[in-house]
């Protein structure tokens, strides 16, 4: 492990869209980053080069103990983390008709507990200046048709977002969040609604990761 880089950044769903630019992003202004993926093969690929260095671990961020101990794998007993981005999430469309009770637990369990879970396992290695950025959507604000349960779970983000901004800032942690609209990923792409997105756009075009990463 290399410990001479100043920071250390915590970045789920790091195995592609969103949170591989982000991992991208930070290596290349010379942070540690501990990429958090819940498979081992994709965690792997995302090892871009750059100033800093990408630390692969495996978990499942919808279990608290497995992401407090790649936490610990990862990092020495007093290693701090001065950055936690959240952005590991699922979005299968659901509406009335079509959920059922396990597609409410994994999105819920996943885009909400999720959360909770890796601000819990890092918070003993947050102090005094470090963030937290959790990715909610515009979906938490707008109704996107088609996202019944998403949605749900994105406006429960915000409102996490908020309470742990009151509970952390004492400690001078800083808890914010972003609400991206349509961005070019391969989820989205998959949903087969990337092009009549790209026509209300008035750019005539969805967002790029790295512009969210950035």
């Amino acid at each position: 492990m290399d410990n001479t880089l100043a920071r250390t950044a915590l970045v789920t769903g790091a195995a592609s869209g969103m949170g591989l630019a982000t991992v991208e992003r930070l290596v290349a202004a010379g942070w540690r980053v501990l990429a958090l993926d819940v498979a081992a093969t994709a965690a792997d690929a995302s090892a871009p080069s750059g100033a800093g260095v990408v630390v692969p671990i495996v978990a499942d961020v919808r279990s608290r103990e497995a992401v407090s101990a790649a936490i610990d794998s990862a990092l020495d007993a007093d290693g701090r983390i001065d950055l936690v981005a959240n952005i590991a999430g699922v979005y299968p469309p659901t509406t009335l008709e079509t959920f059922d009770e396990s597609t409410y637990r994994r999105v819920f369990d996943i885009n909400v507990l999720g959360v909770v879970n890796v601000v819990v396992a890092a918070r003993p290695r947050l102090g005094d200046g470090s963030s937290v950025v959790n990715f909610a959507s515009v979906d938490a604000f707008e109704v996107s048709p088609g996202q019944l349960l998403y949605g749900a779970s994105k406006a429960a983000v915000v409102m996490l977002t908020k309470s742990l901004a009151l509970e952390l800032a004492p400690a001078g942690i800083r808890v914010n969040g972003i609400a991206p609209g349509w961005v070019a990923t391969p989820g989205n792409a998959a949903t087969g609604r990337m092009a009549a997105a790209e026509a209300s756009i008035p750019l005539g075009r969805v967002a790029r990761p790295t512009e969210i990463a950035a």
